[in-house]
């Protein structure tokens, strides 16, 4: 058998290609030789479960990942977020505020960067979309009732991209932020963000679908970004009519269908101050007859849902995937963070209803920060 020395470049870039992100580091870290094959780029890591984006550690300010396929925790020294506070991923990148508030987006493993603007007036106010109560834009002094550091996780509710960056330059970003989590979009080369027009009331998800980024609000309307003068949302169809009360509800595009996900709460103790995910709902909504077809299933594909972008994967794929399964993260508006930590992680098993832990308990003591899901996109 030939000695790894002896292998010709072709081969060992192809045998790049079938290695997981982490071994495909270690991979590098060989040799010299295999150093300079990784520099060609030429094979991707292969395709991988979602990890979780942690806090950073104290001490050494390097950000902590767990990594699903192997169940193990990775500490990686990222400058670029050092200190900052992850409000959402999608596409493999990340969106980052720091103390002052200034967010960035960035992919954590190429450490390429997009500079934002700074973000919309912040209102302590839950009854209004037009912002009032206005501190300047570069939130010197800090806004009123809240400190630097709750505005660091209050001002953003959840970050969208319409596409990799490294794929389409022209992509656009969009925020939830607020108190009513009101959509504002941004584009690279704009000055600022632009808030787009909408109904006085909270919003709960946004997903970009088939061209265009659709959002729901709680009272299950649906509606669509408008950017043909002044971005604006549209109201898609009627209301859709649903009867339970769930704590909060996601947007997806799967495998083409728009769904339409709802989370349900419960207390877990007699005091109810803990509480926890005890179910969901996967529905697909029709926009025309204005019902929603209830989803039994989702056969061998499993959900990752939290502060992301949404998520899901081909458990086929993944031995450790739970097949027909709901990996969630703790609730960003949950009431019983604040005092337990961000505890409620798990996945939900839509054959029997169930719901399991996906990490063992010495892996995660309750966390300060919520989890964040996100796909590494190293290339």
């Amino acid at each position: 058998m030939a000695a790894w020395s002896d292998l010709t470049n072709d081969v060992l870039e192809h045998i790049t290609s079938f290695l997981a992100f982490p071994d495909h580091c270690r991979f590098g870290a060989v040799c010299k030789n295999l150093r300079s094959v990784l520099k060609w780029r030429r094979y991707p890591p292969a395709p991988q479960l979602p990890w979780l984006v942690l806090e950073e550690e104290k001490e050494t300010r390097k950000r902590k990942f767990y990594n699903l396929s192997d169940g193990k925790q990775y500490s990686i020294e990222i400058p670029e977020l050092q200190g900052r506070y992850i409000c959402g991923s999608s596409h493999g990148w990340l969106f980052a505020i720091d103390i002052k508030i200034n967010g960035i987006l960035v992919n954590p493993f190429t450490r390429e960067c997009y500079e934002l603007p700074p973000f919309p007036p912040y209102s302590t106010k839950s009854n209004v979309t037009t912002l009032v109560e206005k501190v300047p834009s570069d939130y010197t002094g800090g806004p009123r009732n809240y400190t630097f550091e709750e505005m660091q996780t209050k001002i953003v509710f959840k970050a969208f991209l319409s596409h990799d960056p490294k794929e389409r330059s022209d992509f656009t970003a969009v925020i939830m932020f607020g108190c009513l989590r009101t959509p504002a979009i941004w584009r690279p080369g704009d000055l600022c963000w632009t808030v787009v027009d909408g109904p006085q009331r909270s919003m709960e998800d946004v997903v970009y679908f088939k061209g265009n980024f659709y959002v729901l609000s709680p009272m299950n309307e649906l509606y669509v970004m408008d950017f043909e003068s002044e971005p604006k949302l549209i109201e898609v169809g009627p209301q859709i009519d649903i009867e339970d009360c769930p704590f909060e509800r996601y947007l997806i595009d799967f495998n083409g269908n728009l769904l339409l996900i709802e989370r349900f709460c419960d207390y877990e103790d007699e005091e109810q101050e803990l509480n926890v995910t005890v179910g969901f709902n996967v529905m697909e909504p029709d926009l025309e007859e204005n019902i929603l077809y209830e989803w039994s299933d989702i056969d061998d594909f499993a959900l990752f849902l939290g502060r992301n972008s949404s998520l899901y994967v081909n458990s086929s794929h993944f031995p450790k995937c739970k097949r027909n399964g709901i990996y969630f993260t703790h609730l960003t508006r949950s009431f019983s963070a604040a005092k337990f930590g961000c505890h409620d992680l798990g996945v939900f098993d839509m054959t029997d209803k169930t719901i399991s832990k996906f990490y063992s308990a010495e892996v995660f003591p309750p966390l300060v920060g919520s989890p964040v899901w996100f796909t590494p996109n190293p290339w």
